[in-house]
């Protein structure tokens, strides 16, 4: 029985790490991996309690070349059965987009840009177990996923 869990778990993982996703370059001074012109940065403090910040870019950051494209993006934190968890805020925000806005299908301009996340469960309102979490930054459909810790 307990194969079967570890078995059910990394099926489950394998749906949030896409073969292009993963297989990205990631740097080890960074610790940021890099798709379509996006990145995402490791959370800050690894491990926390009870909160953390994430930072990301989107469309290339430092190097856009289109500054008025608007890019479609998503952050979701989820759990080692990849349940979903909690929808980050955007944190301070800029151009005409305000911090606190829910990172669900947001549109944003090329830049760098840091999550907040309270350590809370979306559902319940408690704050989440120790343990490993997933966070999956989605921009124009292109997934980059890495992990973090809650230490209580």
């Amino acid at each position: 029985m307990k194969h079967l869990w570890v078995a059910l778990a990394v099926l489950a993982l394998s749906a949030f790490m896409p073969g292009k996703a993963s297989a990205q370059g990631s740097s080890p001074q960074s610790g940021k991996l890099q798709g379509a012109g996006s990145e995402l940065g490791q959370n800050y403090p690894n491990p926390f309690n009870p909160d953390t910040r994430i930072p990301f870019s989107v469309g290339g950051g430092a190097e856009c070349t289109d500054p008025s494209r608007l890019y479609r993006v998503s952050l979701r934190i989820f759990n080692v059965l990849a349940q979903p968890v909690a929808v980050p805020v955007l944190q301070g925000g800029s151009g005409n987009v305000a911090g606190g806005d829910v990172l669900d299908k947001l549109l944003l301009t090329c830049g760098q840009y840091i999550a907040y996340w309270n350590g809370q469960d979306d559902r319940t309102q408690q704050g989440v177990a120790s343990g490993v979490y997933l966070y999956r930054l989605e921009v124009d459909g292109k997934p980059l996923v890495k992990k973090m810790l809650v230490s209580k």
